[in-house]
């Protein structure tokens, strides 16, 4: 058995679209690695920082991701080996005589998996408004825009146009 306890920069960005583990931020990695009768199992801990951005607001958001990590790397020639497909179980590889085992793949696949996919500052994050895209929290209460169906808005032009605006109908006219 051999416990790491390392700190490696992130090879690339991962994660999705709003929220990521930015490429060269840290990974702590606190992963035990096991010889077993099949090859090698790795479990432990990976944490890295986050930055992304809000899916409702657009504001900057910052955080923390931690993942537990539990992964077979198979042994060459062993019974793991021969009855699955390459995509299916890591494997362990020899380098000049030294076997090792490569974890970018799979750190990549558990961060993808625990991000949201749209991540939010808060669960009250009232968002953008759809019209002027202003953010509803610094918006006055009840902010609004007067939208006019376009096949009406001749109409309102022409009320528009009459001076005073819309008339109240008079007595005569009801």
């Amino acid at each position: 058995m051999m416990t790491v306890e390392t700190t490696v920069p992130s090879p690339l960005r991962i994660g999705v679209e709003l929220i990521a583990v930015d490429e060269g931020a840290p990974l702590d990695l606190n992963l035990r690695l096991e010889s077993v009768s099949e090859g090698v199992l790795v479990t432990g801990t990976v944490s890295a920082p986050t930055s992304g951005e809000c899916a409702r607001c657009l504001n900057p958001l910052t955080g923390d991701v931690e993942i537990d990590l539990t992964e077979l790397f198979a042994y060459p020639d062993s019974t793991t080996d021969e009855t699955t497909d390459d995509d299916e179980v890591a494997r362990v590889s020899s380098i000049r005589g030294a076997e090792s085992v490569d974890l970018e793949q799979p750190i990549i696949d558990a961060i993808g998996l625990v991000l949201p996919f749209s991540p939010v500052c808060g669960d009250d994050c009232a968002g953008l408004c759809p019209d002027c895209g202003m953010p509803l929290a610094d918006a006055e209460p009840g902010h609004q825009h007067e939208k006019i169906d376009p096949r009406w808005a001749k109409l309102a032009e022409l009320r528009d146009q009459t001076a005073g605006g819309p008339r109240e109908p008079s007595g005569d006219e009801q």
